[in-house]
């Protein structure tokens, strides 16, 4: 897999996509991971990639032709299977959706920064906006890492164990179970009975009622 991310702050990109699973999967060939400064692609003397928005309102908006500048450089070269744009009012990233995107070849993703990007952006070069959840951050680059890491971990052989992945929150729209380590008994708080039996169905069957019993109490719309 390819992943190009765009942004107008690639310093912010650095340690999430440079480290732990993420550099591991880079490390074993797995996945290729590319940061495009979008100051590289303007023609401007001053480097700058935004501008004031026509009409009123404040805040600055980036600015369309350095962006169809590096999207259009990329799409020459291969074939995209989505172009992202983080938007806090695009569709809600879920896990179903890092599933889907871990079986893509190339992915783009444009990193929303300021107050937005050119709509002509969304209208003609997106092909999908995403969302991390109903807040405003002040750029896309930490969705961007985000969905990144989401995605890249369920790509065969990027995690040792995979059937720790498929065992995930989420994974079936239940939260995951309680998990506990040794020492067994810490402070007079106990590791449950179940889990020390040694009896993998009825582990299995507690872990089950353990995951439905936590997504009624703590997320019931996942249930619906």
């Amino acid at each position: 897999m390819r992943i190009d991310i765009i942004s107008a702050v690639p310093e912010l990109l650095d340690s999430p996509l440079n480290h732990s699973i993420i550099k591991r999967a880079k490390d074993k060939g797995l996945v290729e991971i590319f940061v495009h400064n979008l100051r590289d692609h303007t023609q401007d003397k001053h480097r700058r990639v935004d501008d004031y928005a026509f009409g009123f309102g404040a805040g600055m908006v980036l600015q369309i032709e350095p962006i169809d500048n590096v999207i259009s450089e990329l799409k020459s070269e291969r074939a995209y299977d989505e172009i992202i744009y983080t938007s806090p009012d695009g569709e809600k990233f879920d896990q179903k959706m890092a599933n889907s995107y871990s079986l893509a070849k190339n992915l783009i993703i444009l990193c929303g920064h300021y107050k937005g990007i050119d709509h002509r952006v969304r209208e003609h070069l997106i092909t999908k906006e995403i969302s991390v959840g109903d807040f405003v951050l002040t750029g896309g680059e930490l969705p961007a890492c985000i969905m990144t890491d989401a995605i890249v971990r369920l790509i065969p052989g990027v995690i040792s164990d995979e059937t720790s992945a498929l065992s995930d929150s989420f994974q079936d729209n239940l939260l995951a179970p309680p998990v506990y380590t040794r020492p067994s008994e810490y402070k007079g708080w106990k590791v449950p009975d179940i889990l020390l039996s040694g009896h993998q169905a009825n582990v299995e069957k507690w872990q089950h009622e353990q995951s439905v019993e936590r997504t009624k109490r703590l997320r019931p719309d996942l249930l619906d």
